[in-house]
């Protein structure tokens, strides 16, 4: 993979060469002809080629505008292959809209409609192969791997475990200095931040001494290095796995479609690809399969535009009995773990009166803070009509484990061991422990039909799961007007 202005000029020059292909292509008469006469919706538009002067014109419209519309692909910044796609697509139509916009100006010439839709299709699919390639590295070329931690002693241990180039590692300031101090080789430091040691007497200080590799700087360097030095693989050396510091650090790999590894000793932490029995383990990070996540996605954004749609006119006489039912807000926002411990907010109809909020799961036959409207949303499983939100902004999923309250996650993670696997997974209105009755009351249980889902889980078992989940509802709906 090329970096640095390097790597701008390639792209750039690779977006104005598929440009000019690209309006070469839909130019051709005969290739009109295909398009207007044999494609579906497309069939009516007119044929018409250009010639001389406002050929030249459309080829440097369309190269102009695509050059400005895919600006933020130039920089080297590592992506996940569909973060990748996905970013370059959207950039690609919203080049096609600026087209025709300017293309169809009465005071400029006027650009075929044929054309431009040949040129926007084209590159859609030129475009996102020609980034994917740029980032991938040529045959032969060895990873680069950084190592990531708190544990000076464990980082020396896995620098003889690593095959290939390392580049350094990342260690926060505060745990190496107190190394100094324990060693007697410091008696006054002051702590320097993503730097090194500052002495009394002002020298700053370097650990290179502790390892024989480059210390890079301190854990919030981490996504700047992994842009900097092309990281390949990051492997983490934590004395103890945190939310803080070691998801963050996962956090931070996926995002910028990095590998990352781990000790074996952690992996009840971590979701690792099945067979790796040595001292250095693979997290699985993304555990979905590529094109089952674009279904997953497109099933969500359909799921939830429906949902909302159709439910609208409920919602609203959801919200007047809540209001007649009791005082307090109708909506009730709650701080949910996300993928990779993050957060976000959750909004879900009110249900309890607002006093004694408490993070200890219960029964809901046990909760007398629950309303009267309140416990006919919870068995028709109505309150969780606001999340639809949610799943259309892409913070939840129709389908996973379902996300905890923070507070109540601290609870959960004391209790179960490897609580934390269902991380890896973003969370979902519905999952295999929902449609098994698997409650907060049962962690283990829970944990368990979570984890199977994520083992299992493709974009027909989201299907399976939804229909069971749809048949539940309404059976339960049926039971609570009968009753």
């Amino acid at each position: 993979m090329v970096t640095g202005w390097r790597y701008r000029i390639v792209s750039a020059a690779g977006v104005v060469a598929f440009t000019v292909v690209s309006v070469l292509v839909a130019n051709h008469p005969e290739f009109q002809h295909l398009f207007t006469t044999y494609v579906p919706v497309f069939n009516r538009l007119e044929e018409q080629t250009l010639t001389g002067p406002m050929f030249l014109w459309a080829v440097g419209l369309c190269s102009f505008v695509m050059i400005g519309c895919l600006l933020p692909l130039y920089k080297p910044r590592p992506r996940r292959v569909l973060d990748t796609i996905f970013l370059t697509q959207k950039r690609v139509v919203t080049g096609g809209l600026a087209i025709a916009t300017f293309g169809f100006f009465k005071w400029s010439h006027r650009l075929p409609r044929a054309t431009l839709v040949m040129v926007v299709g084209l590159l859609s699919v030129a475009m996102p192969l020609w980034f994917v390639s740029m980032r991938r590295r040529p045959p032969g070329d060895s990873g680069r791997t950084l190592l990531v931690g708190d544990d000076p002693d464990q980082i020396k241990q896995i620098t003889t475990q690593l095959e290939g180039p390392i580049l350094g590692y990342l260690c926060p300031t505060n745990i190496l200095s107190s190394q100094l101090v324990e060693n007697g080789e410091l008696d006054a430091i002051e702590a320097v931040p993503d730097g090194g040691i500052q002495t009394g007497d002002g020298l700053l200080l370097e650990y290179d001494e502790l390892t024989d590799l480059d210390r890079l700087g301190g854990l919030s360097r981490i996504e700047d290095v992994l842009v900097e030095y092309d990281v390949d693989t990051v492997v983490l050396a934590f004395h103890q796995p945190d939310r803080a510091e070691f998801f963050g650090a996962l956090d931070a790999c996926f995002e910028h479609g990095v590998d990352a590894k781990v000790h074996r000793e952690y992996a009840d932490s971590v979701l690792v690809s099945e067979g790796e029995f040595g001292e250095l383990v693979d997290i699985d990070l993304e555990p979905w399969d590529p094109l089952d996540s674009v279904f997953k996605r497109l099933f969500d954004v359909v799921f939830a535009l429906v949902g909302l749609v159709v439910f609208a006119p409920l919602m609203v006489l959801i919200g007047a009995a809540i209001r007649l039912d009791s005082p307090g807000p109708i909506l009730y926002s709650q701080e949910r773990t996300a993928g990779l411990g993050e957060t976000f907010t959750v909004s879900k109809f009110r249900t309890m009166v607002q006093e004694g909020e408490s993070a200890t799961p219960a029964e809901d036959g046990e909760n007398d803070r629950i309303t009267r409207v309140g416990r006919v949303l919870r068995k028709t499983h109505m309150d969780e009509l606001p999340q639809l939100m949610a799943i259309l902004l892409g913070r939840m999923s129709v389908v996973g484990p379902r996300a905890a309250w923070t507070d109540e996650e601290q609870i959960l993670e004391r209790e179960t061991a490897s609580w934390r696997k269902r991380w890896f997974v973003k969370p979902g209105l519905t999952g295999l422990a929902q449609i098994n009755d698997a409650k907060s009351t049962e962690p283990d249980a829970k944990l368990r039909y979570d984890l199977e889902y994520i083992r299992r889980q493709s974009f027909w078992f989201d299907l399976k799961i939804v229909l069971r989940q749809v048949w539940k509802v309404c059976v339960d709906t049926w039971e609570t007007i009968s009753s």
